[in-house]
């Protein structure tokens, strides 16, 4: 069905079965964030928050929670919307089969944003301090909006299709902003609202800005979509939702007709106050930096008005949905975007932009060794265009030595990399680059490296879970634990300062007695904080080692060597894993709340 509005879609899903209600009041102040998390957790309903502490609006979360309700929410529409999205990939698929994509062209024409008179969400005005206050981890640096669409047009522009629809984190309370009177605002420059900034300050022009919350599920999806070249975020959520984006102007700005909530104002130009510190998707705290504010003129709200949110975090949490209907809808882009490329995953559980997996095309060369070559000139590709450029790890190999490969069968996928892995050739750097914002495991904020890990050809090893006869490790570090076959985890001295990284050589060194027995049967090493907990899961692996290692600093090797700038090895390779001091901290739950949220879940009976 087409929801014109939040309620709507929550009346949907509680008709499915798919939500439950909360009729208590529950503070917003950590508890709501911890009641979410362990319902999904659970996998379970979407949340209908009634009485929220401090506010009169309802709130809701969880809707987009499993693949199945996200699936549900959109039954109408997902398969029409992948269709315009293969056509667009390939225009020659029309021709080819007219029948199945009769009805494509229409889709996106009748999904147009359109202008109205009528505006549910002008029906009231509010304050900031009257929206839901909900701070999701106890060192928050206030109350923030998770799931914002953040709308700006370019100076002097009024055309509609010409506007950026966004999801940057809005900071409602906390830190030095004047409460409602100011918000913050956390982008960067070369993300689309960073550009509007940039034009805005080489113009007299007020850089006006509105916020929306809530309206029809697709307009949320629609501002963390990464759009195909030539549609626009407002036609996006119309094809998605079955219904057009309906807008209104007010006072310089386009304001969303259909959404919840709006918050109207100006970014003031020149200036910037902290804002943070906040619980991320990576499993840590992005810190306190220096971020745009905006200037608040108004908040309005619709009459049966509810305030989504969502609780970021260690992965998986509810935004990993927007991931799994990310790749539903772009795979066939994948070859047009990235030629070569088949099959591309930003792994979710490593925090999403620390580690890509990706499988490229290799000709075949006669009278000559397969090797990485063309591969790598895609992983380039991969490095330099879009959202794929945060990666950190790109890992890639040629389809040729295995037809049945796939990205998303991680177990299977690392075993045919690690079989296959040349480490004397197979490692290509970038050293002193700009990582991820929200990684702090680099040498500086916004500050890092990357490595690509290529392979192709045929199988170099037989991966073992077994230590050589008569292994030791050196002084202090202990607990050898296998993850899978040839990744061994080793529990090793905390980190205390740079000379930490002395232990790390250490270790290397002294494992060359056993370079042998590694290059044939154990090629990756980590060293880490806890190896039975990074053991424990292959998620607890993914986001221990991607999350925790900058590959300039944290990649070494039994008798490593640099020959003609090129660095590799000749035995496994190690990992430095563990928590670094300049590390951002680890996302840990509060006990006192865990145990009011006892209670509260007794009263659910979930």
């Amino acid at each position: 069905m087409a929801y014109k509005s939040m309620n709507d879609c929550v009346l949907d899903l509680e008709k499915h079965g798919h939500l439950k209600r909360i009729p208590f009041e529950v503070d917003p102040n950590l508890e709501m964030a911890e009641i979410h998390r362990r319902v999904y957790d659970a996998q379970g309903p979407a949340l209908l928050f009634e009485k929220v502490k401090g506010s009169p609006f309802r709130a809701v979360s969880n809707i987009y929670g499993t693949t199945e309700r996200t699936a549900f929410i959109f039954r109408n529409t997902l398969k029409k919307v992948q269709k315009v999205i293969e056509l667009k990939a390939d225009p020659m698929s029309f021709l080819k089969n007219p029948l199945k994509y009769a009805g494509a062209p229409f889709t996106a024409i009748t999904a147009l944003p359109m202008k109205t008179w009528s505006a549910p969400v002008l029906y009231g005005k509010t304050t900031i301090d009257q929206l839901p206050q909900i701070k999701s981890w106890k060192d928050d640096g206030g109350a923030f909006i998770t799931l914002p669409q953040v709308m700006t047009l370019p100076p002097n522009d009024t055309n509609i299709m010409h506007s950026n629809l966004g999801m940057y984190r809005i900071q409602l309370s906390g830190n030095d902003y004047v409460t409602n009177k100011e918000i913050g605002l956390h982008y960067q420059l070369h993300r689309g609202i960073g550009v509007h900034h940039t034009e805005y300050n080489q113009s007299e022009e007020p850089f006006r800005c509105a916020i929306f919350v809530g309206g029809p599920p697709s307009h949320a999806f629609a501002a963390i979509m990464p759009m195909p070249e030539g549609l626009s975020e407002l036609t996006f959520a119309g094809m998605l939702g079955g219904r057009r984006f309906r807008y209104v102007r007010k006072d310089g700005h386009v304001i969303s007709a259909d959404a919840d909530f709006v918050i109207t104002g100006i970014i003031r130009k020149g200036e910037k106050k902290p804002e943070g510190p906040f619980g991320d998707h990576l499993g840590y705290y992005s810190l306190t930096h220096d971020f745009p504010v905006m200037e608040v003129e108004n908040v309005y709200h619709r009459k049966d008005a509810i305030w989504q949110f969502t609780v970021v975090g260690r992965p998986p949490q509810e935004d990993s949905s927007f991931g799994w209907l990310i790749h539903q809808l772009v795979e066939p882009l994948t070859s047009q975007e990235f030629p070569g490329i088949r099959d591309i995953h930003a792994v979710d559980a490593s925090g999403v932009h620390p580690l890509l997996l990706a499988i490229g095309s290799e000709r075949y060369m006669p009278f000559r060794e397969r090797k990485p070559e063309e591969i790598l000139t895609q992983a380039n590709h991969l490095l330099g265009k879009g959202q794929t450029t945060l990666a950190k790890f790109v890992i890639i190999a040629a389809d040729g030595d295995d037809p049945k490969l796939d990205t998303h069968e991680m177990p299977h996928y690392f075993n045919h990399v690690l079989e296959r892995i040349d480490l004397t050739r197979d490692l290509h750097f970038q050293t002193r680059t700009t990582i991820d914002t929200l990684d702090y495991s680099g040498s500086g904020w916004n500050e890092g490296s990357k490595v690509v890990i290529a392979c192709c050809g045929e199988k170099r090893r037989e991966l073992k879970q077994e230590l050589p006869a008569g292994f030791t490790l050196p002084g202090g570090f202990t607990n050898p634990v296998f993850i899978m076959p040839g990744v061994l985890a080793v529990q090793s001295p905390r980190f205390e300062s740079d000379a930490s990284y002395a232990e790390a050589a250490r270790f290397t060194q002294e494992m060359e007695k056993y370079t042998d027995y590694f290059e044939k049967h154990i090629p990756l090493i980590l060293l880490v904080d806890d190896s039975a907990f990074t053991a424990a899961t292959l998620n607890n692996f993914l986001w221990v080692t991607f999350t925790r290692t900058n590959p300039s600093h944290d990649i070494h090797g039994i008798q490593a060597f640099i020959e003609n700038k090129h660095w590799g090895c000749r035995g496994g390779l190690v990992f430095d894993a563990r928590i670094k001091p300049h590390h951002a901290p680890e996302l840990i739950r509060d006990e006192a709340v865990n145990e009011r949220v006892d209670r509260i879940m007794e009263k659910l009976k979930l």
